[in-house]
């Protein structure tokens, strides 16, 4: 055994079994309260006040909202702290940081989320910090993305394999439940080469224990698609963004058709539209809190309607955020009309705010 509480080559043998389950529960899910008496006893952190969701073929059953990496706003918490990537090794051990991240993840364990997304190295450190003695509560999802294939020195194999163990090894981990390479976001951006690497790290990954189950994140779907195609065994997991303007292709032309075939896991980044739903700055005690929570959740209640979806997992910055998503996943899941023209209203007005960096957003409103 580990201090996480089991070993990688235990870890190779139960992703075996739970590939091989996952082809009888194709569209298994464990709603909020548990009505179908499914069984829950290999949920990771189950709480029966969370809805849970087959994620794709892994089999892997992961809460209906889950942790996001990103930290953005966490200067109006936290005195100093910035995003994108760029805080110190030294601010990592800030003790109010620290103690704001440690304070979110025992939340969601608290609430039953069992998921933890991370794309740079100080969220992958963060993170696995916040989780020191409680690994086996949360999944995690990895990605380097600077020593990746984002970065040209780290497109070959070789790279990413010594990426790949320097980074579990900073981070304390024996293995990470989902590998999930970040490529840029158009094929063109990539040799075939390049890409041909990548599946081969990813495949090494799996093959030794290092990663349980692997996959990619990108932006754009044509390049998605592509690669889910082309690579079908590699992929079992897809991180793109969803908002609640974003609505599924059902023809064969759309990438949610092809996740669909290959029964690949889906996870949603931006939520929030990069929080440009919201009015408020997230500063505690600030006028539009109530109305951002409410937006919030109807967002999350939108995302949700989405059968496909196994979750949405936006960046939390205080426990009340994380109660907020909780209690989404319990109300009502079609919003009526009022609320949706409240959402259709708030969206409007988020793609009117989006930032010039994160306008590439309005390309996710079809999938």
């Amino acid at each position: 055994m580990t201090d996480q509480g089991i070993t990688r080559r235990q870890f190779v043998r139960d992703s075996v079994a739970a590939a091989a389950a996952a082809g009888l529960t194709a569209t298994y899910t464990v709603h909020a309260g548990n009505p179908d008496k499914a069984d829950t006893g290999k949920i990771v952190n189950y709480n029966p006040d969370m809805e849970y969701r087959r994620c794709g073929r892994t089999g892997l059953m992961v809460s209906a909202v889950c942790l996001g990496g990103h930290w953005k706003r966490m200067d109006t918490i936290v005195s100093g702290v910035s995003f994108r990537g760029k805080i110190s090794d030294a601010k990592l051990d800030d003790p109010d940081f620290a103690k704001n991240r440690r304070d979110v993840v025992s939340r969601c364990i608290e609430r039953g989320i069992n998921y933890v997304d991370a794309c740079t190295g100080p969220e992958i450190i963060a993170y696995t910090g916040a989780l020191k003695g409680r690994r086996d509560k949360m999944h995690i999802g990895y990605s380097w993305y600077t020593r990746e294939s984002w970065s040209k020195e780290h497109r070959t194999l070789k790279a990413m394999q010594a990426a790949l163990d320097d980074g579990m090894k900073q981070a304390g981990l024996d293995y990470v439940d989902i590998w999930r390479l970040s490529l840029l976001n158009t094929s063109g951006m990539h040799t075939d080469r390049e890409v041909e690497e990548a599946m081969a790290a990813l495949d090494w990954a799996k093959k030794t224990g290092r990663a349980r189950f692997t996959g990619i994140s990108s932006h754009d779907r044509p390049h998605i698609k592509k690669l889910i195609e082309k690579y079908p065994d590699h992929i079992e997991v897809v991180l793109t963004p969803y908002t609640a303007k974003t609505k599924t292709v059902s023809d064969e032309s759309g990438l949610w058709a092809t996740m669909q075939k290959h029964d690949v896991g889906w996870f949603g980044i931006k939520p929030f539209a990069n929080n440009s739903l919201f009015k408020g700055d997230s500063t505690p005690g600030n006028p539009h809190a109530e109305g951002d929570n409410r937006l919030a959740r109807l967002a999350i209640r939108y995302i949700l309607c989405n059968p496909a979806i196994t979750a949405p997992i936006p960046g939390l910055i205080t426990v009340g955020h994380v109660d907020n998503v909780a209690l989404a996943v319990k109300e009502r899941r079609e919003l009526d009309v009022d609320e949706k023209a409240e959402l259709d209203r708030a969206m409007q007005r988020a793609w009117a705010n989006l930032p010039r960096e994160y306008q590439w957003l309005r390309d996710w409103e079809y999938v």
